[in-house]
């Protein structure tokens, strides 16, 4: 577990890091000194082997931090996102949905879209319930 929460860490600043202007900079300047120090060296096969590899390491481990970092962050959207389900009239059968096959999901998007119609069609407004929600909410609290 600790491994864990160490890559979790390492992956959280590297992500940081590499996100900024100064990171893009940096790596420009570093291609920019590798082809000018090109003459130098001929051009030769160790010359061009160099930043091959240094870039293919590179992306190599950031796939990985990469997709850590995203799976947090999705898996934390989708917490909230639960959350918010559970605290408000919304269905609750919605909750787990991440883990459905993608034609299960479509299933319950096809769903959404129907009742988005029927409610169009009846005269219902989601926004609008939830407009004078709001507004009830906000005077009660005054």
């Amino acid at each position: 577990m600790q491994i864990n929460k160490w890559f979790t860490h390492v992956a959280e600043v590297v992500s940081h890091a590499t996100g900024h202007a100064v990171a893009f900079i940096i790596c420009c300047i570093i291609v920019i000194v590798w082809a000018a120090t090109g003459p130098i060296f001929n051009f030769s096969d160790t010359w061009q082997l160099i930043i091959n590899t240094g870039t293919t390491i590179v992306t190599f481990l950031m796939v990985f931090l990469i997709q850590n970092t995203q799976n947090r962050d999705g898996a934390a959207i989708q917490a909230k996102l639960d959350e918010l389900i559970l605290v408000t009239a919304a269905s609750n059968s919605f909750i787990g949905i991440e883990h459905l096959t993608e034609e299960e999901v479509n299933e319950f998007r096809e769903k959404c879209k129907a009742g988005a119609k029927r409610a169009k069609r009846e005269g219902r407004s989601a926004v609008k319930r939830t407009r004078a929600k709001a507004k009830k909410a906000a005077e009660d609290a005054v």
